[in-house]
């Protein structure tokens, strides 16, 4: 007769990883227009403190709703846009603090012990063009799961006038920009404090070369954050990105432009205003589902018997018809146990396993976590 427990060996157990992905489309109409009027709105957000904003997929106060994720905006220290003077720069530490807070988490330290700043490359290390000022968008956890999948985020920005920022009135086209983390699956960092992460470019159009992708961003896949640069939103004369027909920069609120933006209104104010030209944003979350695999060998004298008091009636096995018969048992259930012999899990079979001195089985018992 087999011993009650049974040792498993170093090839009986073996681990595996699965990552699951799930497609997140946040329309624009969700994120600015459909539970009130721009730029108000009950499933927006802001707080006492003004240092970011909210947005939520129904009215916040609703038991319902889910907290999509945050915007704000930060410049360097040493940006064109800082400056000492209140009556310039609205909220400017503030602002000032966000990119710092935000670089320390996402970028680190150099050698010296001063903040790195962020990168269009992210080769920190050869210098290269950095990236002083921008949005930030932070997804909850519960859109990105453990992060988000490499190549399949997309970003569509309106760059027409305000009054109809998805016309054309400023790009060929349909009027809007796609910026995404193209091939991000074959070609991303990994130089960060806060994990993996890739380059965000922006399709704004062909030259004699092919098409023009110039970087304007980072995407950090397991913190779930994007850093959008504020060069999305200038001309090319004046150092961005934008390829417009009127060869003028896109307008904020009150016919600003994004200088103006970052400046000269409330963090919450220039929120709003990335959010007025959000056409689409698109990716696929990853969940990491790690898995633990028990190989129960079972040797063709091993659990002939069985423990369970229904198992004999009178001191005579039941399942046997005469007592010259090989002992037999059915087994229904595995149980994993710890070295001190404490039951951790319990497996049960679908159906009956009739076991006796003339078969041998393994049973593959799988713990997800």
């Amino acid at each position: 007769m087999a011993t009650t427990y049974k040792t498993f060996l170093n090839n009986d157990i073996t681990s595996t990883k699965t990552l699951l992905h799930e497609s997140i489309p946040l329309t624009g109409a969700l994120v600015s227009g459909t539970y009130g009027t721009y730029p108000s709105g009950s499933n927006i957000k802001n707080y006492a403190h003004g240092m970011f904003q909210s947005v939520y997929d129904y009215p916040y106060l609703s038991s319902s709703a889910n907290h999509i994720f945050d915007i704000t905006c930060g410049y360097a220290p040493n940006s064109p846009l800082s400056s000492s003077d209140s009556n310039i720069s609205v909220q400017n530490a503030k602002k000032i603090n966000i990119y710092n807070q935000m670089a320390q988490v996402l970028m680190g330290y150099d050698a010296t012990g001063s903040i790195l700043r962020f990168d269009e490359d992210g080769n920190i290390t050869d210098g290269g063009t950095k990236i002083d000022s921008g949005y930030f968008l932070n997804f909850s956890r519960l859109l990105s799961k453990d992060e988000i999948k490499k190549g399949s985020f997309t970003m569509k920005i309106g760059t027409g006038s305000w009054a109809s920022p998805m016309s054309t009135a400023n790009v060929a086209g349909d009027g809007r920009v796609t910026i995404a983390d193209t091939n991000a699956q074959n070609d991303y960092r990994v130089n960060s404090p806060a994990g993996e992460y890739g380059i965000l470019s922006m399709s704004v159009g062909y030259d004699t070369e092919g098409p023009v992708t110039p970087k304007v961003g980072l995407i950090f896949y397991q913190a779930g954050i994007i850093f959008l640069s504020s060069s999305v939103f200038f001309r090319t004369s004046q150092g961005g990105v934008l390829q417009s027909n009127a060869d003028t920069d896109m307008t904020m609120a009150g016919n600003n432009n994004i200088t103006a933006s970052f400046t000269g209104s409330l963090i919450q104010d220039a929120a709003n205003n990335l959010r007025h030209r959000i056409d689409n944003i698109s990716f696929n979350n990853t969940t990491e589902l790690n898995s633990t695999i028990h190989f129960c060998r079972i040797n063709h004298n091993d659990f002939n018997y069985s423990s369970n008091p229904t198992y004999l009636s009178q001191s005579k096995i039941v399942v046997k018809n005469n007592t010259q018969d090989a002992p037999v048992s059915y087994i229904t259930t595995v149980g994993l146990y710890s070295a001190d012999n404490e039951l951790l899990a319990v497996a049960k079979l679908s159906e009956a396993l009739k076991k006796d001195p003339t078969n041998e089985m393994t049973v593959r018992v799988r713990l997800d976590y």
